[in-house]
């Protein structure tokens, strides 16, 4: 897009959750590359968003970094508000942060669900009504993941948080609706958890129908389109090579 198509769609701004790193960065730059102004949040990753924002800057549009610790509701409960203060009125929310420890449902403490689901879905949760509190016609884009509909054996607790998100945003659809449109992406295969390298992609791929693993840029074309459609609410594009339609469990 040029700048001249920039400025003539106006100016709109886009907090990006966990926009500091992986996909949540390649989200950020897309949108800052499809002329939306750009809020990015993380954590502890102050190098990585200070990084993230000159990309974005880099496309010719402003962009702002913000740090809070979604597992604090209090500090979930003021980004938004944050953000709008930095930037002005959003024109989208891209609730990408996640945690995503390894456990098992026999041995997970009830501790680690708790935890789970304060930063995977009750953030989200709390984002979403902020942004929705502000009176004005906009579009959320939850992250979810493809195996939800599956059993991720060896992530039982983010499992059943991202279960939860799901559900989440389908009432949020039916919730926030006319004003705002709540959708979601769910990635498969795109990139190698922490800690593993492209090897862990080249064994997973013949699981998918397609038989090839996906890119971030994959999934920031499906977050765009869910963002341009004005008459789409309450979906979910799997971005998985079709994984999600094989019924298998995963990590067992």
């Amino acid at each position: 897009m040029t700048e001249t198509d920039k400025q003539a769609r106006g100016a709109r701004t886009a907090l990006v959750t966990g926009g500091a790193r992986r996909i949540g960065r390649a989200l950020a730059v897309a949108l800052a590359t499809e002329g939306f102004n750009v809020v990015i949040h993380c954590r502890s990753s102050l190098a990585e968003a200070a990084q993230a924002a000159e990309e974005c800057r880099a496309k010719g549009v402003r962009a702002w970094t913000v740090c809070a610790d979604l597992a604090r509701t209090p500090e979930a409960e003021a980004l938004v508000g944050r953000a709008i203060e930095a930037a002005g009125p959003l024109d989208a929310l891209i609730n990408s942060a996640s945690i995503f420890p390894k456990d098992t449902l026999a041995d997970a403490p009830l501790e680690a669900f708790v935890a789970n689901f304060r930063v995977n879905a009750l953030a989200p949760l709390a984002l979403s009504r902020a942004f929705v509190r502000q009176g004005r016609e906009g579009a959320i884009v939850n992250l979810l993941d493809a195996r939800m509909l599956l059993y991720d054996a060896a992530h039982a607790a983010y499992h059943v948080s991202k279960r939860a998100f799901f559900t989440l945003t389908r009432m949020m659809a039916l919730e926030f609706a006319p004003r705002v449109r709540v959708n979601a992406v769910a990635p498969g295969l795109i990139l190698p958890p922490p800690g593993e390298n492209e090897s862990f992609l080249e064994k997973h791929a013949a699981q998918n129908p397609l038989g090839r693993w996906g890119t971030t840029a994959d999934v920031a074309a499906a977050a765009l389109f869910l963002l341009r459609s004005p008459f789409v609410t309450g979906q979910v594009i799997f971005v998985d090579g079709g994984f999600h339609m094989k019924g298998r469990v995963y990590g067992a």
